[in-house]
């Protein structure tokens, strides 16, 4: 399943990428760090100019992260989907019919396991999985499991870009400019 129909999905980190993203072709965007006040002027810039904004919940600057800060992001800011580490929050996030997105550090086989059962459990939309440099757990975690996943975190070239899409990702998220320019 590839909802995005992007291969990358640029994930920004400087209100001035989001400037010169808003009016690339990519459709969906990750906003990742940013603060609170941001988050209307953010919102509403992405979404004159027809981009869909997918909200790293976690890293915002002056929100706690729980599901009452979910429900406002949803009612408020209105973004495209959630993104979050939080079973809370995923679970808020489809209440309110955003995607959701599970974000999971893959440190060990402990965590592995763990993302296992929690998947299972929470039914995400998609699952993020960091680092998204592990093309072989990716291909394992696409067959055991039946949600789409995205690679993330210390992708730093092409290459890594293709073989976490060859492994079965159904995109790559990226803070770096020089991915995107060549997807």
């Amino acid at each position: 399943m590839n909802l995005f129909g992007q291969k990358v999905l640029p994930a920004v980190r400087k209100m001035r990428d989001l400037e010169t993203l808003v009016d690339s072709r990519f459709e969906y965007l990750v906003l990742l760090d940013s603060h609170i006040s941001q988050l209307m002027s953010v919102s509403q810039l992405a979404r004159s100019r027809g981009k869909k904004l997918l909200i790293h919940a976690d890293l915002i600057h002056g929100l706690k992260n729980d599901e009452y800060a979910v429900e406002f992001l949803c009612q408020t800011v209105q973004p495209a989907g959630i993104i979050s580490t939080k079973s809370a929050a995923i679970a808020t996030a489809k209440k309110n019919k955003l995607l959701a997105i599970q974000r999971h550090f893959l440190l060990d086989t402990i965590a592995l396991e763990m993302t296992y059962k929690l998947t299972e459990k929470n039914q995400p939309d998609f699952i993020e999985v960091l680092p998204g440099v592990m093309p072989h757990i990716i291909a394992e975690m696409c067959e055991r499991l039946q949600i789409p996943i995205l690679a993330g975190g210390l992708i730093r070239t092409t290459e890594e870009v293709d073989l976490a899409l060859q492994a079965g990702a159904v995109a790559v998220t990226t803070s770096r400019k020089e991915i995107w320019s060549r997807y």
